[in-house]
């Protein structure tokens, strides 16, 4: 995709870009759900892209009900921002966003937790299946190093604390990122279990936390990284995952520099998004960001929401 396309420099465009990515069979009401059924409200007096529905009479337009809704930001520019966080591998700051698209810092810092929020999937499917193999594994991200077992914390917790990261990866799939308190046998169970399908062969390191929940799929196997095992046989390891975790850091340090764990469950989602929709797995950023644009509604998100924790 182009960045002199005209949906990243006009409104108009950019709104029947989104329509066309929203609506490819038509308007869709979002007040009652009915497709194909509205009527475009022309007029001197009438705001563009305002349509009525016939089945309950209601107004709407494209932004309606998604995380575009009653922002004063062109609609162009909120396409150009979607593009670059889905195109982007390791993010993109809030300061690159704030230059680029010529907002305050504010405002791009609310448009990007807007479009992280979309990211996040509404209902996601178990990862793996019958046959498939997915890799867990635990990571730590923000503040120093040494301060990352829970031995190290000060009571009450605090900014100085890692935040403790619990990752799954299907192999040749999607990634699912979750951000516990602490690293338990109890906590990493609960998100293995929900998170993927107990017909999958599960790959992690050799950490004991793992072995319980490991019983319950149709097979478990470890590396042991303390003993310099990484790979055996070609099949038992968690590479996979240990890759994602260069990216996440990378963009954390790099990019970031800092992720507030108040926000952290979104820049995951982010993240998780983007490597599910990699282009290893034949998806290109312009199919990315049409992904992202399908997925804005029901996920409108206000300041006040988006400053608190998520």
């Amino acid at each position: 995709m182009d960045l002199t396309n005209p949906i990243f420099q006009h409104e108009d465009k950019a709104r029947e870009h989104l329509e066309a990515t929203r609506w490819p069979h038509g308007p869709i009401c979002p007040h009652c759900g009915v497709v194909d059924e509205a009527t475009y409200v022309g007029g001197k007096a009438a705001r563009k892209g305002v349509y009525q529905c016939n089945a309950c009479r209601d107004q709407f337009s494209v932004t309606v009900g998604t995380v575009f809704e009653s922002s004063k930001v062109p609609l162009n520019k909120w396409l150009l921002a979607t593009y670059l966080m889905s195109s982007s591998k390791k993010g993109i700051s809030a300061h690159q966003l704030h230059r680029t698209l010529g907002v305050t810092y504010k405002t791009a810092w609310f448009m990007a937790h807007r479009i992280r929020e979309a990211m996040n999937p509404t209902d996601p499917a178990p990862l793996g299946c019958k046959g498939k193999v997915v890799e867990a594994d635990e990571t730590y991200v923000g503040a120093k190093e040494h301060n990352k077992h829970a031995s190290k914390r000060k009571e009450g917790g605090g900014p100085w604390n890692k935040a403790a990261v619990v990752t799954l990866v299907e192999r040749q799939g999607r990634a699912r990122s979750v951000h516990v308190a602490n690293v338990t046998s109890k906590t990493l169970g609960r998100v293995v279990r929900t998170t993927a399908s107990r017909a999958s062969h599960l790959m992690t390191d050799g950490a004991k936390q793992y072995r319980d929940v490991g019983r319950e799929f149709a097979s478990h196997a470890s590396v042991d990284h303390t003993a310099g095992e990484y790979v055996r046989l070609g099949f038992h390891h968690s590479n996979t995952v240990e890759n994602y975790f260069s990216i996440l850091k990378r963009g954390v340090i790099g990019t970031f520099h800092h992720v507030s764990e108040q926000y952290l469950a979104r820049y995951l989602a982010e993240f998780d998004f983007r490597y599910s929709l990699r282009s290893g797995l034949g998806v290109d950023d312009e199919q990315r960001t049409d992904e992202l644009l399908r997925n804005v509604a029901g996920k409108r998100l206000t300041y006040r929401r988006a400053d608190k924790a998520a």
